[in-house]
């Protein structure tokens, strides 16, 4: 029996500003049937949890182990996708030698001069709707689109809309608020887990070639583009980001050990 079925490693699941722990559903089979134990964290806001006062990475990252410990999970993997992945590079800060692998998702390791006009123009873009009176279920259908490649999987989109839409509007501002204050660069080579960069072909939100050079930075990082898809590969492509992610688990943390009869 393959060691990650006698004593299955959590891999844990943690989500964008639109998204949500039950946007990881399609995950679960794949990841359970290869030997792992799944968990998906809803984030402060998200899924009826209350939203905090104020959103920060240092808090979001407090939470995610809080929710850990609570769960008594031990060593496990961390799979951030676009906000989840900078929660994920905090908390590799934040406790370096607790995780066993880490997986970075169309994500970046700083958002930049949050006075800058792109910074400025991603920010008035995303929460300018809301501000003349839109609603998320109104605006969900329109920022996926927006996001997403060619050609998502319908039952990825629709569940990526419907994860969207059930976002309270208060707790995508206040995300989309604290994305301006992130900068992990000057962690990144100091990361010492096993870490898999991994981008989409037509993502516009974290192209793919600065995650290259994010993955240049971190000591022994695998990067990894997956082509056809944007921001959401786990929805648009699931078993082609899924094989990404396990090929690389199963590298990572079990190529070297004996064979077990």
């Amino acid at each position: 029996m393959p060691e990650a079925a006698r004593n299955p490693i959590p891999v844990v699941f943690l989500h964008g500003v639109g998204g949500a722990a039950r946007a990881w559903t399609p995950q679960f089979k794949s990841f359970a049937a290869a030997g792992f134990a799944p968990v998906a964290l809803d984030l402060p806001g998200y899924g009826g949890r209350p939203l905090p006062t104020s959103m920060d990475f240092q808090g979001l990252a407090a939470d995610v182990e809080a929710q850990i410990a609570e769960r008594g999970l031990q060593h496990p993997v961390l799979v951030g996708h676009s906000l989840g992945g900078m929660i994920a590079q905090t908390a590799l800060r934040r406790r370096p030698d607790f995780y066993a692998a880490a997986v970075l998702s169309c994500t970046s390791p700083a958002f930049g001069n949050p006075g800058g006009d792109f910074q400025r123009k991603f920010v008035a873009d995303r929460l300018g709707p809301l501000d003349a009176g839109k609603t998320m279920a109104e605006l969900a259908a329109g920022l996926i689109g927006e996001i997403v490649g060619p050609a998502p999987e319908p039952a990825g989109r629709a569940l990526a809309i419907d994860c969207m839409a059930a976002t309270p509007g208060e707790s995508y501002r206040a995300a989309v608020e604290c994305l301006v204050r992130f900068d992990e660069r000057g962690n990144l080579p100091h990361i010492r887990v096993p870490t898999l960069c991994l981008a989409g072909e037509h993502d516009r939100n974290a192209p793919a070639p600065m995650m290259e050079r994010m993955a240049g930075k971190i000591p022994g990082a695998r990067y990894v583009c997956l082509s056809g898809v944007g921001h959401l590969p786990n929805l648009e492509a699931p078993a082609k980001f899924d094989a990404a992610i396990l090929g690389f688990l199963h590298e990572s943390l079990f190529a070297a050990m004996p064979a077990q009869t």
